[in-house]
Parts: structure tokens; C-alpha cells; sequence
């Protein structure tokens, strides 16, 4: 005879942010009508699904000025020249969000600094002069501040962009130097090979973008450059200052040209507000903005255009793509749940099972014991209810099988001695806190009974119904 002992489920408050829903099933207007990421009616985003461009290529050109360093381009120590050489960058633009993205970057350019311009050929009698040619490849955090930081009702037609950059990678050089001297003199002084421990450099900065037409954007940006190595700028090692690190600032002006079939791309759109505005022309200002050109058919705020639920019950929160909100991820949607940040199931409105009213001298199965990915240690949050088994078993006659699960990740093996750990742990447990160990037998039994046996392969199955395979359950003997 089996001993159930309750349907509670387990966990603690999981960010919405990091488990949004992807779900489109459609409100009847009846409960139970749950949302959750375990429909069968997911539309999961592909290239094809996709309603805005993500890549770009990034091209543009400037300056390199030498600072922070014993020979600076501008003009320092009362002495000197302002010398300017040239720079150039190519990059490869990936938007992952709204507001972040990454560049793989190369850079190349040639600067010049010191008290002689050594491009001129000439002599210098009263200081020594240098010039750094350098190529550099690396990666680069982009973050869209405006998309960041932009107000709800900021209703500007979205045409300037401030981005930050930050990132790191290998660079090469070759560094020339002219001694002073009576006669015109230069020489190769350092050399560095890219793709070595010492070759690399970090660099960090921001940019002004301007949305010229859906396809190109236009930049300013301004890069601090962190070299560490104190040869690069070509002077004797220490001979002005002690700096480590010859750095440099690099000003650019460039192009963006955005890559794809949509509209739109992705660091132009701001989901708080999805406003759409003509890319080739900039609207009136006496026009009032159009918000929606489909509409907001279920009043959620966020347009049908890109709304993946298109009939949320009224008064659901939504997430950005416009599902609605389940926080415990349980199955029962917020609106609906009347216990929000504990899992329940569905026929008791989202709340768990009280373990007293469910449990009777009939057959019971203790479920919601659940674990970790590849884990056996037991969570905080399983302690009230193992707690409660040691009440129920230590009040009653019988012996019991303590029964560990995995989900079907893994290998048959592995999972079976995963399972037995569990077993073990949980009788352990129950052992630790006054239950006769007498009673209690530890059993693994791996993968060969799933709680939700179409969850097998678990590619099948959202992350809530692998958790829930992952248990420790209790049979009497």
C-alpha cells in the first residue's frame, strides 16, 4: 500500500525578468486558463520569427592622440608639437537586446607624438620624437544607454543614441624613435607580435549615434585606449614620467550600416513605449504619434504587431513581448494565482496542497521534494516539508520506502546513482530529526519514473516540469 503525503511544491521566487514566457495560447475568459511556458502552443523565436534586424557593420576613421605617456601628441612639459596621425576601425555588430550587444573590432592606425614629427624627415636638435603604427582586434560590450534609460513618456522621434563601449583584446605594434641630434636619424625601437600574453590591451569610451535613414547610422565616438606597456609610445623607458602604460584617446567619425529584411533594427526599438515612426521621414510635429498601426486588440500595452498573446485577460501584467506574467512559474498566471510566489497546482488555484487535508491512511505519495540540476544537496525550502513528514511518520504504524528520481539528462547509470544520493540524503535527513531509521528504506530509482514521463528526452519540456522529475518521493512498504 502506497503512502501519498502531499502535492506541495517547492521554490523560491524566481526572477520574471530571467524566465519570461513565451507562450501565444489565447484567453477564454474561463479558469483555470493558465499561461505557461510548458504549452504545446510555444512560439519559440527563430530567423524567421524574428520582427527586427540584430546585426551591422561598422566602419569609421580619426585621430589617435599619445597621453598618459613620456612623448604625448599634444603639446606638454612646455615643449613639443602637436602631432596627429590617423586611425581606422571595422567591426562586426551583434544586438543580443534592445539595450546590449557585442563588436568584434579590428583597429588599425599610426600615431605620432613626441617633440619632432618623424614622418617629416627632418632633424630634431631639441627633443626626441616617435610614431606607434598599431593594428589591434578585440571585443567590445556595447550598452545602448538611451534604450537604458529612456523615459515611458519621452515622445522624441528617436533619432539620437548614446552608446557606451567597453572591451579587450590583443595588440600589435611597431614603434619608431629620432633621437635628438644634428642630423636626421630614425629607427624600428619596439616591436610586439599580436596574440601574446603581453599584447593585451583593454580600451572603453561612448558614442553619439544618429539614425540617418533605417539603414545607416552616423557616429561620433570617443575611445580611451589602455596599452600596458610602457614602450609603445617609442620613448626611452621612464624618462619623463612613471607611468606603466603608455594610453592613448582615439577620436573617430563613422558609419553603421544595418544588416536584414526588417524595418527596424533592435537598438532602435524601445519596448516601453512602441512607438513607430516612418524611417525615411521624421514626423510633423504638430501629428499626433501614431502608437500602434495593428492596434492593442487585449489593452496590455503592448501593440499587436508584436504581441505574442494577443487575448491576455484584462488586468494581467504582461512581460514585453505582451504574455502574461506566472512569477512561480507554477502554471497558474498572476492574475489568476492566488499564492504568487509559491508553486501550486492549477486546481487549487496556484496555492500548494495543505499537507494535513490531503493526507489520510490511504495511499499517498509525498511529491515537490525536488533538487537542483545535477545536485542532491537539500534546498532550504524543502525543510518544511520534510519537517512535516517526520510529524506524519513518527504519528503512524507503518515503514516507508524513501524513493530518489532524476530527470532524463544524463546517462541511465549516472542517473541512477544520483537518484540514491537523493534517497539517501532525504533519509538522512528524516533520520537526523527523529524518525526511527527502522521505518525508512533509501531506494533509487533514476529515470525510470518520471513524475512527467513525456519529458523524456528533457529537450521536450520546460525547465518546471525537469525540476518536478527531479524528486525525492516516500512509498509505504
Amino acid at each position: 500500500m502506497k503512502l501519498n503525503l502531499t502535492s506541495i511544491a517547492l521554490a523560491l521566487v524566481l526572477p520574471t525578468a530571467v524566465f519570461a514566457q513565451d507562450s501565444i495560447t489565447s484567453s477564454t475568459g474561463n479558469y483555470p486558463n493558465p499561461y505557461t511556458s510548458g504549452s504545446a502552443t510555444v512560439s519559440p523565436f527563430t530567423q524567421e520569427s524574428k520582427r527586427f534586424n540584430d546585426w551591422a557593420v561598422s566602419a569609421g576613421a580619426g585621430v589617435p592622440l599619445m597621453q598618459s605617456s613620456d612623448l604625448t601628441s599634444i603639446k606638454s612639459y612646455g615643449a613639443g608639437k602637436n602631432l596627429f596621425g590617423w586611425s581606422a576601425y571595422l567591426s562586426v555588430d551583434k544586438a543580443i537586446t534592445h539595450a546590449f550587444g557585442l563588436k568584434l573590432q579590428y583597429d588599425k592606425g599610426e600615431s605620432r607624438q613626441g617633440f619632432v614629427n618623424t614622418k617629416d624627415h627632418v632633424a630634431s636638435p631639441s627633443g626626441d620624437g616617435a610614431r606607434t603604427q598599431y593594428d589591434a582586434l578585440s571585443i567590445i560590450g556595447d550598452v545602448n544607454f538611451s534604450n537604458l534609460l529612456r523615459r515611458i513618456d519621452n515622445k522624441s522621434p528617436f533619432r539620437w543614441a548614446l552608446h557606451g563601449y567597453a572591451g579587450a583584446g590583443t595588440l600589435a605594434y611597431r614603434a619608431y624613435r629620432q633621437d635628438a641630434g644634428p642630423v636626421y636619424n630614425q629607427s624600428l625601437v619596439t616591436e610586439v607580435k599580436p596574440f601574446k600574453f603581453g599584447s593585451l590591451f583593454g580600451q572603453a569610451g561612448a558614442g553619439l549615434k544618429y539614425r540617418a535613414t533605417k539603414s545607416l547610422d552616423l557616429e561620433a565616438r570617443g575611445m580611451y585606449v589602455v596599452t600596458g606597456d610602457d614602450a609603445f609610445d617609442g620613448a626611452r623607458t621612464n624618462t619623463i614620467n612613471d607611468n606603466v602604460s603608455d594610453n592613448l584617446i582615439n577620436i573617430t567619425l563613422g558609419a553603421t550600416l544595418n544588416l536584414g529584411r526588417h524595418e527596424s533594427h533592435l537598438f532602435w526599438h524601445d519596448p516601453l513605449q512602441e512607438i513607430y515612426y516612418k524611417l525615411d521621414v521624421l514626423a510633423d510635429k504638430n501629428q499626433d504619434v501614431e502608437v500602434c498601426k495593428k492596434g492593442d486588440a487585449d489593452n496590455d500595452g503592448v501593440c499587436d504587431d508584436w504581441d505574442r498573446q494577443l487575448n491576455t485577460p484584462l488586468g494581467a501584467r504582461v512581460d514585453g513581448a505582451g504574455v502574461a506574467l506566472d512569477a512561480d512559474l507554477d502554471g497558474v498566471i498572476d492574475l489568476y494565482d492566488k499564492c504568487v510566489t509559491v508553486p501550486g497546482p492549477v486546481e487549487n488555484n496556484g496555492c500548494p496542497w495543505d499537507l494535513k487535508s490531503t493526507v489520510s491512511d490511504e495511499t499517498r505519495t509525498l511529491e515537490g521534494i525536488e533538487f537542483d540540476f545535477d545536485s542532491d544537496r537539500i534546498l532550504p525550502s524543502n525543510t518544511p516539508i520534510l519537517n512535516n513528514a517526520v510529524n506524519y511518520i513518527n504519528s503512524s504504524e507503518g515503514s516507508y520506502y524513501v524513493i530518489g528520481g532524476a530527470d532524463a539528462r544524463g546517462t541511465n547509470a549516472y542517473n541512477q546513482k544520483l537518484s540514491e544520493r537523493r534517497a539517501n540524503n532525504v533519509k538522512n535527513y528524516l533520520i537526523k530529526n527523529g524518525v526511527n531509521s527502522g521505518k525508512l528504506d533509501a531506494i533509487g530509482r533514476g529515470e525510470t519514473n518520471l513524475k512527467y514521463p513525456e519529458c523524456d528526452p528533457a529537450t521536450k519540456c520546460p525547465e518546471w516540469k525537469n525540476r518536478a522529475n527531479r524528486r525525492v518521493y516516500f512509498e509505504a512498504k
